[in-house]
């Protein structure tokens, strides 16, 4: 399945969902749910959080998790107006903006068997 139709399946799937990418052997996609979304940040920023932050900060949790946590499984960054989770998968990563009021104890966990459902 292509980077564009995981995204719109994703989207569907989750009201909580404000925003995805997809980083994989250095191609970027990323879209928002939609223009209007409040205290949305910037693409620009968004477009370096994905090829800079988010790596980086997989690398180092992994490195750690490796060591004697068992690996891990994926970061949760919760940001004042919203919460990034971000997930290792062949190649690169994939990062999900979702609503602040979103249950991190249950979201996150199925919004990632979903997506392997997909891929």
């Amino acid at each position: 399945m292509n980077k564009e139709t995981l995204l719109k399946e994703l989207f569907e799937f989750s009201e909580a969902i404000r925003y995805v990418a997809i980083y994989t052997d250095e191609d970027l996609v990323y879209r928002q749910r939609n223009e209007s979304l409040p205290d949305a940040s910037s693409s620009d920023t968004d477009r370096y959080e994905e090829l800079l932050v988010n790596p980086t900060l997989l690398t180092l949790a992994s490195q750690r998790g490796n060591i004697d946590c068992g690996g891990l499984d994926y970061l949760i960054i919760r940001y004042g107006n919203f919460t990034q989770v971000v997930k290792q998968i062949p190649g690169g990563h994939i990062s999900i903006c979702l609503d602040k009021k979103a249950d991190l104890n249950i979201v996150p966990q199925r919004i990632f068997e979903f997506y392997s459902s997909l891929d």
